[in-house]
């Protein structure tokens, strides 16, 4: 099967789904990330230690900062996936879902970096925008594939 360029046309719509990914990275690789080296600052916990040493004072504290982002770099492949294909066939429904994720993200990370583990389910309504992105694509791929399903 070829996919006929016209078949995707991009529409006004479309300009919140590239906010939406940009948004992405912003708060990932700039703002989570300077959590981070301001704790890697604060706490003396340098390169190439991913997390604080077993008998550091602040380990704690330090390593819910780091995996607060590390946990965030992990997901954000797969967020973004869904985001753009789902923002291709329902761009304002899945910038919605995009944005409820990340607000979800930036509650997590203010949360987990208060040193409190438990803390980071605050942020728990992030994977609503995730499932809702996930059914888009679902969504989408039955609307292409019924015409063959009723072929065989």
């Amino acid at each position: 099967m070829t996919l006929d360029p016209r078949a995707i046309a991009l529409r006004d719509e479309h300009g919140f789904v590239l906010a939406a990914v940009v948004w992405s990275i912003l708060l990932h690789h700039f703002w989570m990330a300077s959590f981070v080296v301001n704790a890697r600052k604060k706490f003396g916990i340098s390169y190439p230690n991913m997390y604080a040493p077993p008998a550091h004072k602040n380990r704690n504290e330090f390593d819910c900062i780091q995996r607060a982002h590390q946990n965030s770099l992990e997901n954000q492949p797969a967020f973004l996936i869904l985001l753009l294909l789902a923002g291709l066939r329902f761009p304002v429904s899945a910038s919605i879902a995009g944005a409820v994720y990340l607000l979800g993200r930036v509650v997590y990370v203010l949360c987990y970096s208060g040193g409190d583990p438990k803390a980071r389910y605050r942020g728990a309504f992030m994977y609503l925008g995730n499932l809702a992105l996930m059914g888009m694509v679902v969504r989408w791929a039955v609307e292409l594939l019924f015409p063959l399903v009723k072929q065989i």
